[in-house]
C-alpha cells in the first residue's frame, strides 16, 4: 500500500462518495416553501401541494442519480476515470451555489435544481469511483481500496447527522449553509485530483499509451518493476483487440458474459431490495416508540451513524482475509417488525399507514432497536460496498463501463422503488412486510453461494476464465 494509492483513494472517496451519503439527508425547508408561496401569490400552500413540492425536492435526487448512472459509459470512455471525476466535481460547485443562495433569492426552484444536480453527480461518482479504484489497485488490495468509498458514504451520513444537531446547523436559519457544505469536499477534489495519474488500464488498453500506463503504474505501485503488470494488461488488450467497447445492449445480449451480467444484476438489485432503506427510513420512529425522548433522538441517531462507520471499517480490513462471497452472503434478513407508528419522522411525501403498528410488550421495542443497529452494521460490513467492487472484478476492460451503467441504474431504480412501495406494503401486510425483504435476502445469498466465484487475489483475466 503506497502513499499515492492511499491518497487518491481517500481523496476520491472524500470528494465524491461521501457527498452521496451526505445528500441522503434532507433538511426541513417546508416553511421556506410556504413563505415564498405566500409572498408570490398572497396565500400559503395547502398541506397536500406543500407535501408534493417537498417530495419532489427529495426524490429529484434519485432521478438525477439515475440520469448520472446512464452517462457513466460515455464519460469514462471520453475523459477517462480521473477526468470524469474531476469534471463531475464542477457539478457540485454549481449545485452548492443554487442551494446556498436559494433563500436569499426566494426561489424554491433553485433548491430543486440543486438537488437534481447533486443527484447527477452522485449517479456518476457512485460508479466511477469504484471503477477507478478497482483498476489502479493491485489485485491483493482491490478489496481494501474498493470498500473505502462505502466507508465514506457512511461518514457522509454521519456528518449530516452531526451537522444537523441543534447546536450546529440544525436550526431553520442555517439550512442553506447545511445544503451548500458539499462544495468543500468537491473543491478539494477538483484542486488535487489532477496531481494523480489516470487509470493505467485505461491508458494502455483503451488508449494504447504504454508509456503513460508505465509511468502511472510506477507512481501508484512505488516501484520501477512493473513489467509483470504491463504484461498482464497487454494480454488482456490482445484478447480484446477485435472487440470494441461494449454498449449496454451488447452487454445484455453477449452470451460470453451472461453469468457475469446476471451476477451484477442480482447483487446490485439485491443490495437495495434487501430493505435496508426501509429500515433507515423509520429509524427515528423506532427510537421514538422505544421510549427515547424526542429531544434525544438526534443524538441517538448519531450513535447509529457511528456504528455504521465502525462496521464499514471492519468490513474494509477483513475483506482481503474473508473474501467477497462471505461478506456478500451477510445480507442480513430483517427481524419481524417490533411495532412502531410511521409518524413524525416518516419519509417526506410518504402517506401515513392506515393502522398504526404498536406493541403491547415494551421490552420488544428495545429488541427492535438492537435489531435495527445490528442490521445496519451487518449491511455496512459488506453488502454496502462489495457489489460495486465486484462489478469491476467480473468484467474485462471492454465490458466494464457498460456493466457499471447496468449496476448503477438498477441501484437507483430499486432504491426509488423500495422508498415508494414500502409504506403501502406496510399498510397491507403490517409487521409481516419484512418477510418480503427476508425472502429477497435469502435468494440473493443462495445465488452468491452457488454461482459467484471468489475473486480475491485474482487478475481480471483469471476471473473471466473462471466464468468461461
Amino acid at each position: 500500500l503506497t502513499f499515492p494509492l492511499l491518497s487518491v483513494t481517500l481523496l476520491v472517496s472524500f470528494g465524491s462518495s461521501m457527498l452521496y451519503g451526505y445528500n441522503l439527508s434532507a433538511v426541513h425547508i417546508k416553511d421556506f416553501y410556504n413563505a415564498t408561496w405566500s409572498r408570490r401569490y398572497g396565500h400559503g400552500l395547502a398541506p397536500r401541494p406543500l407535501t408534493l413540492l417537498y417530495s419532489l425536492t427529495v426524490s429529484i435526487f434519485a432521478l438525477g442519480g439515475l440520469v448520472g448512472s446512464l452517462l457513466v459509459g460515455v464519460l469514462v470512455e471520453r475523459y477517462g476515470r480521473n477526468g470524469a471525476l474531476s469534471r463531475s466535481a464542477l457539478l457540485v460547485l454549481m449545485a452548492g451555489g443554487f442551494m446556498g443562495f436559494s433563500r436569499e433569492l426566494g426561489s424554491p426552484e433553485m433548491v430543486i435544481i440543486g438537488r437534481c444536480i447533486t443527484g447527477l453527480h452522485s449517479g456518476i461518482c457512485l460508479s466511477v469511483v469504484p471503477l477507478y479504484l478497482g483498476e489502479i489497485a493491485p489485485k491483493n488490495l482491490r478489496g481494501f481500496l474498493g470498500l473505502m468509498p462505502s466507508i465514506f458514504i457512511c461518514l457522509g451520513v454521519f456528518f449530516a447527522q452531526v451537522l444537523g444537531l441543534p447546536e450546529l446547523l440544525g436550526e431553520d436559519r442555517f439550512w442553506p449553509l447545511f445544503l451548500s457544505v458539499v462544495v468543500v469536499p468537491a473543491s478539494l477534489q477538483l484542486l488535487l485530483l489532477h496531481c494523480f495519474p489516470e487509470s493505467p488500464r485505461y491508458l494502455l488498453i483503451e488508449r494504447n499509451d504504454i508509456c503513460g500506463a508505465t509511468k502511472a503504474l510506477r507512481r501508484f505501485l512505488g516501484t520501477a518493476e512493473v513489467q509483470d503488470v504491463i504484461k498482464e494488461m497487454k494480454e488482456e488488450q490482445r484478447s480484446l483487440s477485435s472487440v470494441e467497447m461494449a454498449s449496454v445492449w451488447q452487454l445484455l445480449w453477449d452470451p460470453s458474459v451472461r453469468w457475469q451480467t446476471l451476477s451484477v444484476v442480482v447483487v446490485n438489485a439485491g443490495m437495495q431490495l434487501s430493505g435496508i432503506d426501509a429500515i433507515w427510513f423509520y429509524t427515528n420512529t423506532i427510537f421514538e416508540n422505544a421510549g427515547i425522548p424526542i429531544s434525544q433522538i438526534p443524538y441517538t441517531t448519531v450513535g447509529t451513524g457511528t456504528v455504521e462507520v465502525v462496521a464499514g471499517l471492519i468490513g474494509c480490513f477483513t475483506i482481503e482475509k474473508l473474501g467477497r462471497r462471505p461478506l456478500l452472503i451477510r445480507m442480513k434478513t430483517h427481524p419481524r417488525d417490533t411495532g412502531y407508528e410511521a409518524r413524525g419522522h416518516r419519509p417526506v411525501g410518504v402517506p401515513q399507514p392506515c393502522v398504526p403498528l404498536q406493541t403491547t410488550l415494551p421490552w420488544m421495542r428495545y429488541v427492535g432497536v438492537i435489531c435495527v443497529v445490528g442490521i445496519i452494521a451487518g449491511f455496512c460490513m459488506g453488502p454496502a460496498g462489495v457489489p460495486f467492487l465486484m462489478t469491476a472484478e467480473l468484467f474485462t476492460q471492454s465490458h466494464r463501463p457498460a456493466a457499471y451503467i447496468v449496476g448503477g441504474s438498477l441501484n437507483w431504480l430499486c432504491n426509488f422503488t423500495v422508498g415508494f412501495i414500502f409504506p403501502f406494503l406496510q399498510m397491507s401486510a403490517g409487521a409481516f412486510c419484512y418477510l418480503f425483504f427476508c425472502g429477497i435476502c435469502l435468494l440473493v445469498a443462495l445465488y452468491v453461494y452457488l454461482v459467484i466465484p471468489e475473486t480475491k487475489n485474482k487478475t481480471f483475466m483469471e476471473i473471466s476464465h473462471i466464468f468461461a
